[in-house]
């Protein structure tokens, strides 16, 4: 079992800023994935093109940066918290349900927006999609906070749970700070770029894998 150690104030600090940054965007991913739904209910009636065009918009300079940084800021804690990403089985569960839905929002649903926005034609799909994508995140929120099923397989080794070690506090700093850098780079660039948040959750990976090679534990 690896050891554990006391993170520093620096760490906790910007860990607590890491989380806020993740409640708040999830809670604003929710609010946008709702706000889709109350848009493209309307223009699935027919007569409300506007609906349409404000529902790609919103889509493409609200959600979607929203949905990026509630991604990596939540692999980011995973990674750099004793919670890892697959010894609970809620948070496991939760990246699944993440992976899902930034596929299903990236290529699926982004790209049915985009094509809505030029015919002004809704298929009855798209609304239900929007309404999945809001569920799903308060099936998250869900789980964050009754933490159910305990344990995987590879949170214990040798009949003994693992812990694991806590990042240092450039990497919740990088992470924090990621959104800023992406929602400028899609300001410039015209469509979201999350690069500096994937290359957060890139440095978290890696000095995981470091710190536990060094303490002679597979990773």
């Amino acid at each position: 079992m690896l050891s554990r150690s006391r993170p520093s104030t620096s760490a906790r600090t910007w860990r607590r800023l890491a989380v806020w940054v993740h409640l708040l965007s999830s809670v604003g991913w929710m609010t946008c994935a709702l706000a889709l739904f109350a848009l493209l209910v309307p223009a699935l009636r027919g007569g409300a093109s506007w609906a349409v065009e404000a529902a790609h918009h919103l889509d493409t300079q609200l959600l979607a940066p929203l949905a990026n940084t509630s991604a990596a800021t939540g692999l980011v804690l995973s990674l750099g918290t004793a919670w890892g990403l697959a010894v609970h089985r809620w948070v496991l569960t939760k990246l699944v349900i993440t992976l899902v839905q930034l596929y299903l929002g990236i290529f699926v649903l982004s790209g049915a927006l985009d094509t809505a926005s030029h015919t002004l034609r809704v298929s009855p799909a798209l609304v239900v999609g929007t309404a999945l994508m809001a569920s799903a995140i308060a099936v998250q929120a869900w789980l964050s906070v009754t933490k159910p099923g305990g344990r995987t397989r590879w949170g214990t080794r040798g009949g003994r749970p693992v812990t694991l070690p806590t990042a240092p506090p450039r990497v919740f700093a990088l992470v924090v700070a990621a959104p800023v850098v992406d929602v400028t780079l899609g300001l410039l660039l015209g469509f979201p770029s999350p690069l500096c948040s994937l290359t957060a959750v890139l440095v978290a990976a890696v000095v995981r894998h470091r710190t536990l090679r060094r303490r002679g534990v597979p990773a």
